[in-house]
């Protein structure tokens, strides 16, 4: 099965299977026009398709002197697999543990120690202004103890790491070395689906390398964070190239290369690229505060499916599906609760769960916003205090309960027991103990230490009340049952078919 590729090219990295990009490859196609005809005796007004430069010599000269190598030098500590020599993995306690101890040495799961080693990454990056801030990936720079550039005249010169954001994959670097450097700016208008871009890096550490594409697609989600929203672009690009910049034809930075779609490790034609509106807000605050402070409310949310929006009587499948509320969060103080579905921010629709966390991580703590919600069919307004991320704790299942205490669901292929009877799982709710992986709860993407929190709008604590929230939904004419579902540290809602 494919992956996404987005490592950077490192001699002692094993590849990631969410790997960040890497480096660029050369396309080079004529310019083309064509004419539309109609069967009608009439002749349709000619359409034409602007071409691309004929050359983009004259792009590339101006802004090759901008685009870096960042070459990091990382510490790591060997795998246990590496270190072990084979060996059996045992747990503290274990009988061999005391045979290892005594006549292991250092070749002993216990007596030997993982050791740190020394390698190298290498990736792209873009100097954004005259004084010799640059900008990268967080993944290539991510536990560097060294940080080099090397320029495009072929100088090396140190850097340091002013600041990274993980969630975005951006971090800002500064030059020590003092000077006037050629640097590029960030475009100020979004490039359309299907517009020329130029990816220029350092794919696999061989110096400069120009390809060109074209963008195939905006706000892709390909699972890196909360707040995808990548350029698709066809340019070739490979390992090596992340952080590298891409180009309009103007000249002006519109991405930054990140990631690519790779079954191989190479560049089949699918790249993605930071969009410069995220960028752009990231940098400018790594450039200021060193971090980036971004606004919350506390919730949880998750799509609205046709299944959830016919249980919660709601007729469109479109908003945020609060499924939790964080203790003392600001959306919990406006009076928001579990079920309620955002549609608007500031006078702003929301579609779905990406575009309002993208919305409210645009605004920053302290700051007031208008948000619309749907309760019951009806919709609401309200105002929130943005506040700021707090730590966040994990609860989990860490027994599987008695055979006395389950109860089974057969026409849903669950075996349910009160949360109380296992350990871990808290004091509210019933616990999945079985799921039947042929059953229609497992579809559901339901699974064994799920918490049901709530069944149709009410609390739950036995088995039995599952039961009767089913027979309630189908008496009602439901076709679906909505269940608040706590997984680990996460809670969703869940449509499970009542009839």
């Amino acid at each position: 099965m494919s992956e996404i590729d987005a490592t950077p090219h490192s001699q002692t990295r094993k590849p990631l299977r969410a790997a960040l990009l890497g480096a660029a490859a050369l396309v080079c196609v004529g310019g083309f026009a064509f004419q539309a005809y109609t069967p009608a005796l009439a002749q349709a007004p000619v359409i034409s398709v602007s071409t691309m430069p004929g050359s983009f010599a004259d792009i590339v000269e101006r802004v090759r002197g901008a685009v870096v190598a960042v070459k990091v030098k990382v510490v790591e500590t060997a795998d246990a697999d590496d270190t072990q020599g084979g060996l059996p993995q045992l747990r503290p306690g274990d009988p061999l543990e005391r045979f290892f101890r005594r006549f292991g040495g250092d070749n002993s799961p216990f007596g030997r120690q993982q050791r740190p080693r020394s390698g190298q990454a290498l990736g792209s990056g873009f100097i954004i202004s005259d004084d010799g801030y640059v900008v990268t990936n967080n993944h290539v720079i991510e536990h560097a103890t060294e940080v080099m550039i090397t320029m495009d005249d072929g100088r090396t010169v140190a850097a340091d790491v002013v600041g990274a954001d993980q969630r975005t994959d951006l971090a800002l670097l500064k030059i020590r070395e003092k000077g006037k450097y050629a640097h590029v700016e960030f475009a100020r208008d979004m490039p359309r689906v299907g517009d020329w871009v130029l990816a220029v890096g350092n794919p696999f550490g061989l110096g400069g390398t120009v390809t060109a594409g074209i963008v195939s697609a905006r706000g892709r989600d390909i699972g890196a964070g909360p707040y995808d929203d990548f350029l698709q672009i066809d340019a070739s690009v490979n390992r090596g190239n992340s952080g590298g910049p891409t180009f309009n034809t103007r000249g002006e930075v519109v991405g930054v290369n990140t990631a690519i779609f790779s079954p191989s490790g190479g560049s089949v034609g699918i790249g993605f690229a930071i969009p410069t509106e995220v960028a752009r807000d990231v940098i400018d605050s790594l450039r200021q505060k060193g971090s980036v402070a971004r606004g919350w409310i506390g919730v949880q949310i998750q799509p609205v499916t046709r299944e959830i929006a016919d249980s919660l009587g709601v007729k469109e499948a479109r908003g945020a599906l609060v499924s939790d509320l964080q203790a003392g969060s600001p959306a919990g103080a406006a009076g928001l609760k579990s079920g309620d579905v955002i549609t608007g921010v500031n006078g702003d629709a929301i579609e779905g769960p990406r575009e309002l966390a993208r919305k409210i991580a645009s605004f920053g703590p302290g700051k007031q916003i208008d948000v619309t919600y749907l309760r019951d069919g009806k919709e609401v307004r309200t105002k929130i205090q943005l506040g700021a991320l707090p730590a966040e704790t994990q609860q989990r299942a860490d027994r599987t309960p008695a055979p006395s205490e389950r109860n089974t669901l057969a026409g849903l292929g669950l075996t349910l027991a009160p949360a109380t009877a296992v350990p871990g799982a808290g004091k509210d709710g019933v616990v999945v103990a079985e799921v039947d992986p042929d059953g229609a709860a497992a579809q559901t993407g339901l699974k064994q230490g799920d918490v049901i929190l709530e069944a149709g709008g009410q609390p739950v604590s036995r088995p039995a009340d599952i039961s009767a929230a089913l027979a309630a939904a189908r008496k009602e004419g439901r076709r679906a049952l909505l269940l608040r579902v706590k997984s680990g540290d996460s809670t969703r809602f869940v449509a499970i078919a009542a009839g």
